[in-house]
């Protein structure tokens, strides 16, 4: 007889069984779309990343944004390798939203483990994790992981084309498919028959997509590792190329916002009478603070100017709300009686008895250092069209996350997501800041008074610096024991900042933040030094600022502590800088070569012109080691200036070398911004900054002559768009000390 508890039990086994069966499968399947590809006439999709016209044009599917980094190129270029494409008929076509083009490495990859550690918990977590994200995850460009993240996906559907492509030219002739080859678009018969792509494609894509896909091996790459040329370098140069400020459908009308000056705010009150009867104003409204932004009042207008100048003749009475009293001076010193306080932190590494470590040491060294919030300060502000038009949306705009600006714009205007179509834009700089949909959803906000017309949002660039998710203020202390032979036997670090992640989780999708946020320690307790004894902890501590993810989020700030200490200690020791580093790399020959690299380029240990030092720096971020040897000096008015940067890095398989050294240069160059100028002070709740004047970004003038060095590797392929930046700052820090006896430990740099 079934009682209810045995079919309580059983229901419950049942379920255990499922779950167990369930996880142990593999990830979900990366190459076919739930919906088929839309084609236009004479073309066939032969998967969810390829589609091959009757011409022979080859367009891959794009699932990450371009902002700069190149990734339309070196995606293109796996796919079109294992395709055997004439890469001169490649052109790309940015991807629909599926559960395909979710973006698994970066989740992956967030999760707390110590490089080091490969054991079966980090292979579980990560096998559950990347399941999981399979089916929920979001369709985002970021984390450096792009390239990791479709280095198989994006290979497996060009050699799954290509295997369909000879199986039809096979079938065609009458021959064996193993005695056809392909080369440059072609397919190659044994009797020298020749057939063009194009002229296959309709009838290879009907041939079912193989079970088994045989991937070429490194020696067999024709594109992968070449410098190809960019596919957007053309359009950007003759100026055709589109961002989210270019779009211009039929019918556009313009939206001029006017946003509470303290962040977090709404207008509690306005008089639209004024400018409602200025020529061209169609609409006035309230938008409210959405996703974690600010709350203000429209103007919709049928040209921009008309809209800027309703806005100007608006009297608005501001609700400031939570964060009024709010000060960024306040909060540094919050952070540091955090760690006075004795704060211990989430434990993320640990190794041996500091504590015991320590009191043993003939010598300690102790600091603090701390860093600002930062604003990402892209060079397109940030914009956004929107259409409401018979119970569907279509949106154009600058995004990192197609998916979670679907949902945003959903969510505003009560529509099911798929009745959402979002046009991905080139991306005018990104950052972190395109990760957010706070200016999403604020458009559809406002498009929703138009219905029927398109608005085009543009915040000003005061507006952009003004109402950013700042990269979070850290504060961060260190003790280090060393030896009476000036070894070093115990470093501890303790550092004490907010949490990201748990307010993006909380701000665009309700849900609470579980867990240890990765980005609050990341670049701190994830390295490669071999220290004996060690803790490395992050004292979370909850603010109501709204923060975002900033170019190599945790890295950016970590990194300067990490490395800026590790000279004070290695100083101490009376130890040459790369020396010492070496010494605690012995069990590392990755990071050991990639120190030694730079080392080499600098001519480290040869003299520097007069007036002039080097410092050194060693970081590993997004799975890449990079190295870094700044030469600098100081003007008469005691500012700081670069001369030179050698870099190298391993990031494994180097797809496109050239872009890698251009990510190198770019990561360099906004990371010396940041490590010479970059602080948001905010009073009373109100940025102080407004623009480049009072937020400079590095000149033209200011910029240092820049040498990289891409280290050879056949591992699969690391981040490349963050790594270059976190070791710049320590860098340049640890040559001013060289240079001055200064020791620099907060940022922006600034000598006394």
């Amino acid at each position: 007889m079934t009682t209810r508890r045995n079919f309580i039990l059983s229901s419950v086994a049942a379920a255990g069984a499922l779950v167990l069966g369930w996880a142990v499968l593999p990830p979900r399947q990366r190459l076919l779309t739930d919906e088929p590809l839309p084609v236009q006439p004479g073309q066939a999709a032969f998967n969810g990343w390829v589609k091959i016209s009757a011409d022979g044009a080859v367009t891959v599917i794009m699932s990450k944004s371009e902002m700069g980094q190149g990734v339309l190129t070196s995606l293109s270029m796996l796919l079109a390798d294992e395709l055997d494409a004439d890469w001169s008929r490649v052109t790309t076509e940015m991807a629909p939203i599926d559960k395909i083009y979710t973006n698994v490495s970066a989740v992956v990859d967030g999760l707390p483990f110590h490089p080091d550690s490969q054991g079966l918990a980090r292979r579980v977590a990560s096998h559950l994790t990347a399941k999981v994200v399979g089916h929920v995850g979001v369709m985002m460009t970021g984390g450096s992981s792009s390239v990791k993240d479709l280095w198989l996906p994006m290979r497996e559907a060009g050699a799954a084309a290509r295997q369909m492509l000879l199986a039809a030219a096979a079938q065609q002739w009458g021959v064996a498919l193993a005695d056809c080859r392909t080369e440059r678009g072609q397919v190659l018969g044994p009797s020298g028959q020749i057939a063009d792509y194009g002229s296959l494609a309709a009838a290879a894509a009907q041939v079912g997509v193989p079970s088994r896909i045989r991937l070429k091996t490194h020696a067999e790459f024709k594109l992968i590792g070449q410098p190809m040329h960019r596919l957007d370098s053309q359009a950007k140069i003759t100026g055709s190329a589109l961002f989210g400020i270019d779009a211009l459908p039929p019918g556009l009308l313009y939206a001029a916002l006017s946003m509470c000056p303290t962040l977090g705010g709404r207008a509690a009150r306005f008089d639209a009478a004024a400018a409602s009867a200025l020529p061209g104003v169609r609409q006035v409204l309230a938008v409210e603070p959405l996703h974690g932004g600010t709350g203000g009042v429209a103007v919709i207008a049928g040209r921009p100017w008309q809209a800027q100048r309703a806005l100007a003749a608006l009297d608005v009475t501001w609700e400031h709300g939570a964060l009024a009293a709010f000060n960024s001076a306040d909060v540094m010193t919050q952070l540091a009686q955090t760690l006075e306080d004795g704060a211990k932190g989430f434990t993320y590494h640990s190794t041996g008895d500091v504590d015991a470590a320590l009191q043993s040491a003939a010598r300690s060294v102790n600091a603090e250092y701390r860093a600002p919030y930062l604003a990402h300060a892209t060079l397109e502000p940030m914009n956004c069209t929107v259409l409401l038009k018979d119970g569907r949306a279509t949106v154009w705009v600058s995004t990192q996350v197609p998916s979670m600006a679907r949902d945003a714009v959903a969510g505003v205007l009560g529509l099911q997501p798929d009745a959402v179509t979002v046009n991905v834009m080139l991306l005018g700089g990104g950052f972190g800041r395109r990760l957010e949909v706070d200016f999403v959803a604020q458009a559809a906000a406002i498009a929703r008074a138009a219905e029927g017309s398109p608005v085009q949002t543009v915040w000003t660039r005061e507006q952009d610096m003004q109402h950013d998710f700042y990269r979070p203020a850290c504060v961060a202390r260190f003790s280090a024991g060393l030896s009476a032979e000036g070894q070093l036997l115990a470093w501890k670090n303790t550092s004490a900042g907010q949490a990201i992640v748990p307010q993006v989780l909380q701000r665009n999708f309700g849900l609470p933040g579980g867990g240890p946020d990765k980005t609050t320690s990341e670049g701190a307790f994830d390295q490669p030094y071999e220290w004996p004894a060690a803790r490395i902890a992050h004292e979370a501590v909850d603010l109501p600022l709204q923060v975002g993810f900033w170019r190599a989020v945790g890295h950016s700030h970590q990194a300067f502590f990490k490395e800026c200490f590790l000279d004070e200690v290695a100083h101490a020791a009376q130890a040459d800088p790369v020396a010492f580093r070496a010494g605690l790399l012995q069990q590392h020959p990755r990071h050991l070569a990639v120190l030694q690299q730079a080392a080499s380029l600098s001519g480290w240990g040869q003299p520097v012109a007069a007036g002039r030092a080097r410092g050194v720096a060693l970081h590993e971020s997004f799975g890449s080691v990079v190295a870094q040897v700044a030469e600098v000096s100081v003007r008469a008015d005691q500012s700081i200036q670069v001369h030179r940067v050698w870099c190298a890095i391993d990031c494994g398989t180097p797809v496109n070398p050239q872009l890698i050294v251009q990510q190198l240069e770019s990561a360099i160059v906004y990371g010396l911004s940041a490590a010479l100028y970059g602080q948001i002070d905010i009073v009373n709740g109100q940025v102080q900054a407004s623009n480049f004047h009072d937020q400079p970004a590095l000149r033209m003038h200011e910029c240092p002559a820049i040498e990289c060095a891409v280290m050879p590797s056949t591992e699969a392929p690391e981040g490349v768009g963050e790594p270059g930046l976190p070791p710049i700052a320590p860098a340049v820090a640890n040559a001013l000390f060289a240079l001055t006896g200064q020791r620099l430990r907060s940022l922006p740099l600034r000598l006394a």
